[in-house]
């Protein structure tokens, strides 16, 4: 499965903490890492610095103490740890799926398990809170959706429609036709605009 990864595993960039001002870029490959930076300062004589470079195969990372202290100094004890699991060969393959295709898993788990996922990492938590979760979690579990409370969830979330039960609901909805200046419209259909599966 691991031969299905494409390069590289990891990447990512950006300048040391105060006070570095240098600028760094960190690859992970299957084969190797990269470690890259750029001195940055306004004396004269450091203009004429070529930006430095360093290749090593995975194993020899691991053993590689100063360049991983250069790691956790610049990016963080969180980057250093993730980047030696890649290079044991511990891939996480949820990473590298697209978030389509996690948000489609994620829509079969019952809610209270959604919830636990949202504390598992910053991605999840915005997968799990992104309104096109919501979206797709009330069409799948109500029988129908009308026009309305699709414009309705457009304007408030659709997040805060899945946890309204339909009374409230339907005075939402009266007064956002109201303020949308379509109170001719009739509002007596309105009840049983989702299925009954969906509880009050």
């Amino acid at each position: 499965m691991a031969s299905l990864l494409t390069d590289p595993l990891f990447e990512t960039c950006g300048r040391g903490p105060p006070p570095i001002k240098d600028y760094y870029h960190f690859f992970v490959t299957k084969s190797e890492i990269i470690w890259r930076w750029w001195k940055i300062s306004p004396r004269m004589v450091d203009r004429q610095t070529k930006p430095g470079e360093v290749k090593e195969s995975l194993s020899d990372f691991l053993e590689d103490a100063d360049l991983q202290r250069e790691v956790r100094v610049v990016f963080g004890d969180r980057v250093l740890e993730y980047t030696k699991a890649l290079c044991e060969g511990h891939y996480n393959y949820l990473d590298r799926l697209s978030d389509s295709l996690l948000l489609r898993i994620i829509n079969f788990l019952e809610l209270e398990d959604v919830v636990q996922l949202a504390w598992t990492s910053h991605k999840f938590q915005q997968l799990c809170e992104s309104e096109e979760f919501w979206e797709r979690a009330m069409r799948r579990r109500c029988c129908s959706i009308s026009d309305e409370v699709a414009s309705l969830a457009n304007e408030i979330g659709w997040r805060t429609v899945f946890f309204t039960n339909k009374l409230h609901l339907t005075e939402q909805a009266l007064h956002w036709w109201q303020q949308d200046s379509v109170a001719q419209r009739c509002v007596a259909g309105f009840p049983g605009v989702v299925g009954d599966s969906w509880g009050s």
